[in-house]
């Protein structure tokens, strides 16, 4: 089986390249190999590689910067998405594609399920929505995987962040009116494996849209809270301990892109599909806060 890898040095891209080689023969690029907005050096990857799956995982993902740089994050999430969906759509290939819980404008009181009206609220989840709607409407073979929150030890993220500030700063003020939960790299590419091992077998998910990320419910708030308790715990030098860790609400923390307050995520349309249990929000996000502590301590 030949895999095409687009952005394999992001958050997902690195934890992807990592597990993706026992599958098959794996074609990686990064976006500075690969930009995915050169739509012909894409084809001619796609051409001289014969791919039996394509995995997207160059996005734009600057938030805040996308509401000032709408053409950029429009190139790379939708018109990029859709180019590779009819190269993919060429050769037969499968596609896997992921997305984002901010095509929902979170006003929703329960977890989002996949048939939910979408009705994003920054050009970023609106890019992401356009690069969804590309792919149904080539209608290639494919599965788009919505997550929500992705915290991993690659990248700048939301986790190392705290860190650096616990070390500077005898108390934070962290939002805890966002809900969701955080969904790690490791787990995103374990349910990406287990897909594609369905596919190599001949047993392929009925194509379309699959919401992916930990069960359980959280905060911003308590994101940081358990982040810097397991810090202290492996007795990480920090100014700012659990007890200086204070809520705000997202009106005392004013973006350039609004963000859903709700971002739950219903999994169950994926859990119907997968070999294994979908792990508990904090197992999966201390699993990613251990690396992170060992990479400070082996700095």
């Amino acid at each position: 089986m030949n895999i095409l890898l687009l952005g394999s040095t992001g958050q997902l891209g690195h934890e992807l390249a990592r597990q993706l080689p026992s599958l098959g023969r794996i074609f990686a690029f990064s976006r500075t190999e690969l930009d995915i907005t050169d739509h012909q050096a894409v084809a001619d990857v796609i051409s001289n590689n014969a791919p039996d799956v394509i995995i997207n995982a160059a996005a734009y993902t600057a938030v805040d910067k996308a509401e000032s740089a709408q053409a950029l994050a429009y190139a790379v999430n939708s018109d990029g998405v859709a180019h590779l969906a009819k190269l993919a759509e060429q050769v037969n290939a499968w596609l896997i594609h992921y997305s984002t819980d901010y095509v929902f404008d979170g006003l929703k009181q329960a977890p989002y399920v996949e048939t939910d009206t979408t009705s994003p609220i920054n050009i970023y989840g609106a890019s992401k929505l356009a690069g969804e709607h590309a792919i149904a409407h080539v209608d290639c073979r494919h599965l788009i995987f919505r997550t929500t929150w992705v915290i991993g030890k690659d990248g700048h993220n939301f986790a190392k962040t705290i860190l650096r500030l616990a070390t500077k700063h005898d108390h934070l003020n962290v939002i805890k009116d966002q809900i969701g939960v955080p969904t790690s790299p490791s787990l995103i590419s374990k349910v990406t494996i287990d897909a594609i091992r369905a596919i190599k077998h001949s047993k392929a998910w009925p194509k379309g849209i699959y919401h992916l990320a930990p069960q359980g419910i959280s905060n911003w708030h308590e994101i940081a809270k358990t982040l810097i308790a397991y810090a202290e715990q492996q007795r990480v030098p920090l100014n700012t301990q659990v007890v200086d860790i204070q809520a705000i609400v997202t009106a005392e923390y004013p973006t350039a892109a609004k963000r859903p307050l709700n971002s739950q995520l219903d999994t169950h349309k994926l859990q119907s599909q997968l070999s294994f249990d979908l792990p508990n929000w904090k197992d999966d996000f201390l699993a990613v806060a251990r690396d992170i502590v060992k990479e400070l301590e082996t700095a």
